[in-house]
């Protein structure tokens, strides 16, 4: 009896001794059985934020990480987007789910899902419908501070030689609190630094025309408006589809761009230039910026353009999904840890572009109603110059 009691005893210390051994490669590992979902738009509306969901599913894998998109067409196919996030939730191993951008119809999406559960951490980037709307939604959002852009674009077109600044939006974006209140801004700014401000009508890119009669549009007008007020013009667009054309013709025609909607290197500046990114210098930002910069300097246009130096959008797909996961692991004070945001974010820009940057965080206070989202969080970057 002893014997088999010994024998049991070292089997026992054997099989903890292997578990003990085993612990530190399998600490490294996602804790838990789950699945994050992120949804994203397609290639053709805003390509950056696919590819950043790609890299969160090619580091995490199939079992781990679901991505969907939201149709070009999205204000006519609401209901799309809406199936779309709900097919998400219906796999029961899905904790969190990272939207961006939060196109319309993600909040009643998330109202749809929270009718089957309410265990689900929503993360929503570059949001679309009212603050006060998504906020209520939402358990985290991020936002790239429309607001503080109001006068930071205008002083970095004027600090570039700019004379005029021409803002290139249409109804459906204006009829969006925070873009409208950048657009006054712009506008108020303009006539604080002297700058003459226009406000140029463009067509909708989800509507009848589509994404390729806007983009037609703005290659055709901007001649037009250089034309008119001369190289000294700073050209700014409010949608993603805009931005390709817009750098094009700012190059072509001698004008300045301080600044796309989506600030970032990737974002309209590779297709614009025709920069090659080879499949080893995907998400170089390093090397893009580098790329750009010898584009720019080429077309006669150094000094005159300008982005964020990271991008933005792709920076809220992947440090959401990172957020997502240490919240799911339980490494999160609750669903909104800012603390804990601020420090995925940081993160991203070491890991990717191998630098520190200013980036401001604030809560969105609704100036009308002096109310503060706590959750609605705004993010402003320093420029980098082209």
């Amino acid at each position: 009896m002893m014997k088999k009691l010994l024998s049991l005893t070292l089997i026992l210390v054997m099989v903890l001794s292997l578990a003990a051994c085993g612990g530190d490669s399998a600490s490294d590992k996602p804790k838990g059985d789950w699945k994050i979902g992120i949804m994203t738009g397609t290639v053709s509306q805003n390509e950056e934020e696919y590819r950043a969901a790609e890299r969160v599913l090619e580091k995490y894998g199939e079992d781990r990480v679901i991505i969907q998109t939201y149709p070009d067409q999205f204000m006519k196919e609401q209901e799309t987007t809406i199936a779309n996030i709900v097919s998400m939730a219906s796999d029961p191993k899905v904790k969190a789910i990272v939207i961006v951008q939060g196109i319309p119809g993600t909040s009643a999406a998330i109202d749809k899902v929270k009718e089957m559960r309410e265990d689900i951490l929503f993360v929503v980037g570059t949001a679309g419908e009212d603050p006060n709307m998504i906020a209520s939604k939402a358990d985290v959002v991020f936002q790239m501070d429309e607001l503080g852009m109001g006068t930071a674009v205008i002083e970095q077109a004027k600090k570039q030689g700019a004379e005029t600044f021409v803002h290139y939006s249409f109804p459906r974006h204006m009829s969006y609190a925070l873009l409208a209140a950048r657009r006054d801004l712009f506008k108020e700014t303009c006539e604080e630094l002297g700058l003459e401000f226009v406000d140029a009508t463009a067509p909708d890119p989800t509507g009848d025309a589509g994404v390729s009669g806007a983009q037609q549009f703005i290659l055709e007008d901007v001649p037009r408006k250089i034309s008119e007020y001369g190289e000294n013009t700073a050209l700014f667009a409010t949608n993603c589809s805009m931005q390709e054309p817009l750098i094009k013709s700012a190059l072509t025609e001698g004008a300045i761009l301080p600044q796309q909607c989506c600030p970032s290197p990737f974002h309209g500046y590779p297709g614009a230039l025709g920069i090659e990114i080879p499949e080893d210098k995907k998400g170089d930002i390093n090397f893009i910026i580098d790329e750009i910069s010898g584009k720019i300097e080429e077309g006669g246009g150094k000094g005159r353009f300008s982005t964020w130096p990271v991008p933005m959008n792709m920076m809220f797909v992947e440090a959401g999904a990172e957020y997502a996961k240490a919240y799911i692991e339980g490494d999160t004070d609750g669903k909104l840890d800012v603390d804990k945001v601020t420090e995925k974010f940081n993160e991203y820009v070491k890991e990717n572009a191998g630098m520190e940057i200013d980036m401001t965080i604030v809560p969105y206070t609704d100036e009308n109603t002096e109310k503060t989202y706590d959750n609605y969080l705004m993010i402003l970057s320093d420029f980098i110059d082209f």
